[in-house]
């Protein structure tokens, strides 16, 4: 299976768990007046959207560079992961006002075991979207499969607190019913800003982690001909690392092993996790014009 059909597996596979979720906890939530099931359903119905989303945008991921797109569509991948966790947030919060307003009022919800078999399917559902997805998105790294994952993950939470409400109608205590709505919604804003966060990393092009910094310096200076690098850069292109850097090396090369030593640079860090494309310039090692410049 190649990389762009395993990711439209996985994400068919989001689309279709969310349906079933939706149809099965709404149907039985609307029927029963309980405020946690429609919430936990019209959480799944944003993470269809979500899913929908990511199925048209983010297999353009997988198209290469074109006349309009010279640098390739890595950007749209995070660009509809923040979708994904900007969805979160809005829907989270108005879940949160309706559970508000539930509390303000006496709910109306009637317990019913056909409650606590719809919860039942939506966790069992969500447990096998999530598995399934994470299974496919082991050699991919996907950072929009990453977020529906983790959303399916956090559906998996607040099916388990929608319980609180459910248990509320079995005991007698309706009011329980709306704080469990009013506690899926901040999970929901939670899992949203975080994402959210992750992904405009992506797209503002902040540099990597410290410690992948690091590894790329390493690559290069450890190469036996490399005497020191300066004006060293990398950055995020959607998920992607583009490293540029100066590398002194020995004055005495021709044009024609200048090229290879720049060829085997560029394979040294090309190799590593991440990195999709280096710009190298070489320059004469002893000539000291980077003394004055700090190291970026």
């Amino acid at each position: 299976m190649d990389d762009r059909s395993a990711f439209l597996r996985a994400t068919w596979a989001n689309v279709l768990g969310n349906v079933l979720k939706i149809l099965v906890e709404g149907v039985v939530g609307v029927t029963f007046g309980s405020l946690a099931l429609v919430a936990d359903a019209a959480h799944s119905l944003a993470d269809l959207l979500a899913s929908l989303i990511v199925l048209v945008w983010g297999r353009l991921s997988f198209e290469g560079p074109d006349r309009t797109h010279p640098h390739g569509h890595e950007r749209i991948e995070p660009l509809t992961a923040l979708f994904v966790g900007a969805t979160l947030v809005v829907l989270g919060a108005r879940i949160l006002y309706d559970a508000g307003l539930a509390v303000l009022h006496a709910p109306d919800v009637v317990f019913d075991p056909l409650l606590v078999a719809g919860l039942a399917f939506g966790v069992l559902d969500m447990v096998l979207v999530y598995r399934y997805t994470n299974l496919l998105n082991e050699t991919l790294g996907s950072p929009a499969l990453d977020a529906l994952a983790a959303d399916c993950l956090n559906d998996v939470y607040t099916s388990l607190a929608a319980v609180v409400g459910v248990f509320g109608a079995a005991i007698g205590e309706p009011m329980l019913d709306p704080i469990a709505g009013a506690l899926v919604s901040v999970l929901v804003i939670r899992q949203g800003v975080a994402i959210s966060r992750e992904n405009i990393n992506y797209l503002v092009g902040r540099a990597p982690p410290e410690e992948e910094l690091n590894a790329i310096r390493d690559a290069v200076l450890s190469h036996p001909e490399v005497a020191g690098i300066h004006d060293f850069t990398a950055h995020y292109v959607g998920t992607e690392i583009e490293v540029e850097f100066h590398a002194e090396v020995a004055d005495e090369h021709t044009l024609r092993e200048a090229h290879d030593l720049e060829t085997e640079l560029r394979t040294r860090v090309m190799a590593l996790p991440d990195v999709g494309d280096v710009h190298i310039h070489l320059d004469p090692a002893g000539m000291g014009e980077w003394k004055d410049a700090p190291e970026n």
